[in-house]
Order: C-alpha cells, then sequence, then structure tokens
C-alpha cells in the first residue's frame, strides 16, 4: 500500500550545513560531497542550489565570490554563526527523531514476533 508521497529534500537543509561545517565549499563540491558521502541520498542540483539560496536569505549561511582561479567565478557559501545555531538544532531535532523511529521499530518487532500476529 503506498503512503503519502514523502518529501524526499526535507533535511537537505541539515545535510548541507553539516557539510558546511567542514569548511567552506561551492555550491557543485556541496552536492558532490552529499552524493560521495552519503549513497542512498540523492538531490537534485536544483534543490541544492534553492536549499543555499534559502540558507542564504535565513542569514545561515554566507557567500562570497571566487574570481581568482580560471574558469567562472564560484560562489562560496561558509557558516555563519547563526548556521552554527541551526546545525545544533537540526542535531537535536534529528536525535529525537531517531529515538521515535527506533520505539517504532522496537514495538513494531516485538508485536509481530507474538503468535499469530504476523499476516
Amino acid at each position: 500500500m503506498p503512503g503519502k508521497k514523502q518529501q524526499p529534500y526535507r533535511h537537505l537543509p541539515a545535510f548541507i550545513l553539516l557539510a558546511l561545517a567542514r569548511g567552506p565549499l561551492h555550491g557543485a563540491a556541496i552536492h558532490a560531497a552529499l552524493l560521495e558521502r552519503m549513497s542512498n541520498f540523492k538531490p537534485d542540483t536544483g534543490a541544492v542550489y534553492r536549499a543555499l539560496q534559502q540558507l542564504e536569505r535565513d542569514k545561515e549561511v554566507k557567500a562570497t565570490w571566487e574570481t581568482s582561479c580560471p574558469g567562472p567565478a564560484k560562489k562560496i557559501y561558509q557558516l555563519t554563526p547563526l548556521g552554527w545555531q541551526r546545525l545544533e538544532y537540526w542535531r537535536k531535532e534529528i536525535e529525537l527523531r531517531i529515538g521515535n523511529l527506533n520505539y517504532f521499530l522496537r514495538t513494531y518487532r516485538h508485536i509481530i514476533e507474538q503468535p499469530g500476529k504476523k499476516n
């Protein structure tokens, strides 16, 4: 039975902030880092750039233009103090969700292991 359509990139801002916690990066490097480090999380580049724009509007990241390298200029993003605060918020939020999900899994396993409960 299919459920509601999930928001595939709900935690994308959290993962972008986490990538930037390692140091400043440009958008394509952020996208590449997410794909490389998280094999089951495949955000498209458009979603990454939209999330970066929102993070910049929310003053959680700031951007500067890198023009000293050959080729086109690159917008380099880095965390702001507000971004570090938001990263801590995400840590707490995700820990809470993990606790809730673990409760669900433990309870489900317990119910399913009872005789006569499997369909």
